[in-house]
Order: structure tokens, then sequence, then C-alpha cells
């Protein structure tokens, strides 16, 4: 394990990310901008981003919340419905789209509006092929007769195998894996396939959900599983591989929406999203291997330019806050008011 005291990288990345909007969106903005130069933003909002110009729009939303002289972009998406006219992809890719997420209706927080046959997108998926817009897809179904520790290898049967089957040329982002079925699938598939990967589920099993009590703020979709499968995600996001990198998956919420009767999924990283990353990264003594899974590999995948600056991390013991603004209510960052070990300097 390195004891060196501070830690240089290339700035990277971060390929998805839940930003929200409005207030909280003001809120939160800014801790990823202080890390990461540019990220893939979600677009499960109420309602979803749909169209090429609701996705500008919030564009715009999102650069008036970066701090002045930061330099932050964003990557918009839109949200895949059974309805998306395939002539607006185009349209997307002209205005700088880079990708579409596929949500299975009903998979995670505002979902309802989500694919409910895959079937029914193709005509929209042969324009994405085309134009070469990525998929990106949230790996599990919705079948209640399927177990919830069991829908993301199923979703690789029923519905990866088989997109990719018919769309060989689209390439697809498999979405914060959480099992050691996703790793081996991904690495197995060809160069068009890759995988983002959480610091959570890099460093935390289902576990961690029921130490001393219920904790809704290690609470996700896709949930965390056993630890055979955080050890398999931790080996492939430290293999070098260029088919895995960054995804937060940083999803906020109100504090008093996660600590609720039906509390929501979603686990608020984005502060301290790096340091959490070289945590995982230095347990598996594979500190040297961050950089690229950081910085280069999602940048590659996407055919987007790497970037020329760079970040410094310390190793230096800090506390995170346990709650921070975020619109008229707080947000609970996941291990607040708990000490790391990296800080970014």
């Amino acid at each position: 394990m390195s004891t060196a005291p501070t830690l240089t990288l290339t700035r990277p990345d971060d390929w998805h990310l839940h930003l929200r909007d409005g207030a909280a969106l003001a809120a939160v903005v800014p801790h990823t901008a202080a890390q990461f130069g540019r990220a893939i933003v979600m677009p499960n909002l109420r309602p979803p981003v749909t169209t090429t110009a609701q996705a500008l729009a919030y564009k715009a939303r999102i650069a008036q919340a970066v701090p002045a002289g930061v330099a932050f972009e964003p990557l918009m998406t839109l949200y895949l419905t059974d309805a998306t006219p395939a002539d607006e992809m185009a349209r997307a890719r002209d205005a700088g789209i880079v990708a579409l997420k596929l949500y299975p209706a009903g998979a995670t927080t505002n979902s309802d509006a989500g694919v409910t046959d895959i079937r029914k997108t193709y005509r929209t998926l042969e324009a994405m092929q085309r134009l070469d817009l990525k998929l990106l897809v949230h790996g599990e179904v919705t079948d209640p007769e399927v177990d919830l520790f069991d829908r993301e290898a199923v979703f690789i049967e029923r519905v990866l195998a088989p997109l990719r089957r018919d769309f060989p040329a689209l390439k697809i982002v498999f979405e914060h894996i959480t099992t050691r079925e996703a790793a081996q699938y991904v690495e197995s598939a060809d160069a068009r396939l890759a995988a983002t990967i959480t610091a959570h589920h890099l460093l935390y099993n289902r576990n961690a959900l029921f130490l001393g009590g219920i904790r809704p703020h290690y609470y996700c979709l896709p949930v965390l599983k056993r630890e055979v499968h955080r050890q398999a995600l931790v080996r492939a996001a430290t293999s070098g591989s260029p088919k895995f990198f960054l995804g937060t998956d940083s999803a906020p919420h109100p504090a008093h929406l996660k600590e609720h009767a039906s509390g929501c999924a979603g686990c608020y990283t984005a502060l301290s999203a790096i340091e959490l990353y070289a945590e995982a990264f230095e347990a598996a003594g594979a500190l040297q291997r961050l950089e690229g899974f950081a910085a280069f590999h999602g940048a590659d995948f996407y055919g987007l330019p790497r970037h020329r600056d760079r970040i410094t991390l310390r190793r230096e013991r800090w506390t995170l806050p346990e709650q921070l603004p975020f619109g008229d209510a707080v947000v609970k960052p996941l291990r607040g008011g708990e000490t790391l070990a990296w800080r970014l300097a």
C-alpha cells in the first residue's frame, strides 16, 4: 500500500451523474465541478428530458450554477421512451447530445416514463447506431417475479444480449454495474460495450445497509450486493481494462425523503467522489491505475480528448460534513460525519 503524501492525476470525468434542477441543482453542481472536467448528466427529471430543446435548456441552467472561473462541461443526454422519435436523433447529434438513457419503466428514481418494451425503440436505436449516439442502460429488469438481487444478471440475458445482437455497431455503456456477472460479461464483450462503476459499489457490500440498523443513505439502485460481487467490481476497476471507467451515480435527495418509510434510492457522493475512489483503489493496492479508470478510459470510449490539466489529492485526514444545503432542504452525503484519508488539494 502506497504511503506517498500526494497523488496527482489528469483531471477526471464523471460518466454518470444526477444533478436535479432548480435550487437543488445550484447546490450540488459546484461539488462536481471542483473535481471533474466533464460529466454525463442524467435526464430523469420531472418531467424527463426527452427532446433536444429540453436538454439544451437544462444545460444552460447547469452552466449558470458552475462557479465563476471553473472549467466544467456538462455532457447532455436524452431520456429514451417508447415514443422517442427516430428523427429527433439527428437534431440531438447536431446539438452535441452524446447519448440516450434507457430506463426500464419503474426501475429507479423518476423512471415511470421509461421503456416498457425495448422493441418499441428499435427505429430510434437504428438511428442512434447510424449517428454514433451512445446508449446508456440502467441494467435491471423490473419483473416482480425476479429477485431484487438477480435483476442485473437477468437483464443481461433478456435485454442486453439480444440488444447487442440486433445492433452490433451501437456503443453501449452498462451503467453502475454491481455484479460479478456484469463485470465478466463486459470484459468478454467487444469494444463497443463498456461499463461505469460507482465508488460505493467498490467500497461496500449489502451489509452496509444494515450495520447498527437500517442505514438509508447507503440505499441505492441497483442495490449493494454480496461481498463476492464487490470483489469482482474491484478487480474490474483496478484491472487497467479500458472497458471500465468512473461513473459516480451521485444522486442527491432531500434527507427527509431518504429517512422516510419509503425512502428514495441514491447515494450522494459528489462532494468527495475522487477521494472515495482513491480509498477503494488504495485498499486494492492499485493507486497507480486510478488515473486510467478516472481520466482516460471514459474519454477514449466517448471519443473525447483527455484533459490536459491535473488535480492533486493529499493524504490528509478530514471529516466529511454530516449534511449540506440542498435548496430548501438538506442532503446528507455518503459517509457524512466520518473521516476520509484523502483530500482534494
